[in-house]
C-alpha cells in the first residue's frame, strides 16, 4: 500500500483528505464563485496534489517523486474540488437567477415552468 500511496495510510488519510481535502473544497467554491472554467478544477488540483506531496514528504518523510502516489492524490483532491466546484455552481446558478433555474439535486439545477422569456 505504501508504495501506491507513496506513504502510510494514515498520512494519507490525515494529510490527504483532511487537510487537502478542505483545501480542495475551497478552491472548488472559490473557482465557482469567480466562474472559472472546468479546466481549472483540472489544474488547481494538480497544484494542491503537488504541495500536497511536498509537506507528505517534508513532515512525514513521503516519497516526494512518486508518480503512483501523485497520480492518486491528484485523482482524489480534482474529485474532491469537481464536486465542491459544483455544489458551488448550481447554488449559484439558483441563488443569483430565481426566476430562471430550481434545484435539481445537490450538484444541478433545471429550467423552471414558464421562467423563460418570450423569445
Amino acid at each position: 500500500m505504501d508504495a501506491i500511496l507513496g506513504t502510510s495510510p494514515l498520512v494519507f488519510i490525515f494529510m490527504t483528505l483532511l487537510v487537502f481535502g478542505g483545501c480542495a473544497i475551497l478552491t472548488g467554491q472559490s473557482l465557482a464563485e469567480g466562474w472559472k472554467g472546468i479546466g481549472s478544477v483540472v489544474a488547481y488540483g494538480a497544484l494542491l496534489a503537488a504541495g500536497d506531496r511536498f509537506l507528505i514528504f517534508g513532515l512525514a518523510g513521503g516519497e516526494l517523486l512518486s508518480l503512483y502516489g501523485f497520480v492518486l492524490h491528484w485523482a482524489v483532491l480534482t474529485g474532491i474540488t469537481f464536486m465542491a466546484y459544483r455544489i458551488a455552481q448550481a447554488r449559484r446558478m439558483v441563488s443569483q437567477y430565481p426566476w430562471l433555474y430550481e434545484r435539481a439535486g445537490p450538484f444541478a439545477w433545471r429550467d423552471k415552468p414558464g421562467g423563460r422569456l418570450a423569445e
